[in-house]
């Protein structure tokens, strides 16, 4: 999902470096008739950006789990949630 979500933003020439580009990841995993199952994936993206190129970012984050692999082979059943949490630039 992060490296989809990257590959969108460097489309739009809005680079991702670790420096400035990272994510927290949570999940639940639960017992479903006594089966252990991912049941949710929680994405917390958190991108540095010029205060010009934030539309930009907004609409690659709107995207790109349509694009995403990972996300539509799980989506239906595992409950995805992501978030996006942007900063200035520093400079």
């Amino acid at each position: 999902m992060m490296g989809t979500l990257a590959t969108v933003l460097a489309g739009k020439k809005i680079a991702t470096p670790e420096s400035r580009y990272w994510a927290e990841v949570e999940g639940d995993i639960e017992n479903v008739n006594n089966v252990l199952k991912i049941t949710q994936i929680r994405v917390k993206y958190h991108l540095q950006v010029a205060a010009d190129r934030k539309e930009d970012v907004q609409a690659a984050f709107a995207a790109y789990l349509v694009r995403c692999p990972a996300a539509q082979s799980v989506i239906g059943c595992i409950d995805i949630r992501d978030e996006l949490a942007l900063a200035d630039l520093p400079g």
